[in-house]
């Protein structure tokens, strides 16, 4: 199984932790043979969360012109209209996917086009799903324009368990529907603002599957 690279030193101070503890509770048996044993084997498990956490799916996707794909794995927790005050200052469709701690946390271009805005927000770590995590929370903003549709803007947010977002994209930088442009650790949510008439696709409470999954066609 194929490791994400922002899992590197994560996985390695867990792994330090669990080889430091295992050699301590043979080392110094002072506890009851049982309770070092469920111990060693909490710490095994915790092992194999974080290394589930940073896991790499093989994913294969053709580009689909009219298609906006999730940027993520997870569930879909808001389809409204919106007033989106940072880029378009229009309104907007908003789609949110929320993911959960299992998930795969690589988050996918939803379009293919060009990445013309870029912008990282500082700010606090409420619940992903709190309405007010799309403006306040810690977040990464991208937009890409699409050479017949125009522009997306996708939105990394930060939630309670997430303390680090990482964004790939760059203004100029060619954007591939279906490619990785970004990485959030733990739990967290990324939104989606489409043009008011593109069709919605999915749901409330749907699952979805990052680069898989079609949230929306842009209106021919």
């Amino acid at each position: 199984m194929k490791l994400h690279r922002e899992g590197t030193p994560t996985l390695l101070l867990v792994a330090a932790v669990v080889c430091f503890g295992s050699f301590a509770l043979l080392k110094w048996p002072v506890l009851h043979p049982i309770l070092s044993i469920l111990i060693g084997g909490a710490l095994v498990v915790v092992l194999g969360i974080v290394v589930w956490f940073f896991r790499v799916p093989t994913r294969i996707w053709e580009n689909d012109d009219t298609a906006i794909v999730s940027p993520c794995d997870g569930k879909v927790v808001v389809i409204e209209e919106v007033q989106e005050p940072e880029y378009f200052n229009d309104k907007r469709r908003q789609i949110s996917i929320f993911m959960s701690p299992v998930n795969v946390h690589i988050n996918y271009y939803p379009i293919s086009g060009t990445d013309t805005y870029t912008k990282y927000h500082p700010g606090k770590y409420l619940v992903a799903w709190h309405p007010k995590s799309s403006t306040e929370n810690e977040r990464s903003t991208v937009v890409t324009k699409h050479p017949r549709y125009g522009e997306v803007l996708f939105r990394q947010i930060a939630g309670a368990l997430a303390r680090r977002i990482c964004t790939y994209a760059q203004v100029g930088k060619p954007a591939q529907q279906g490619s990785e442009f970004g990485f959030i650790k733990f739990g967290s949510r990324v939104d989606l603002l489409l043009p008011l008439d593109a069709k919605v696709e999915v749901i409330i409470g749907q699952k979805v599957v990052g680069a898989q999954t079609i949230i929306a066609r842009f209106k021919p």
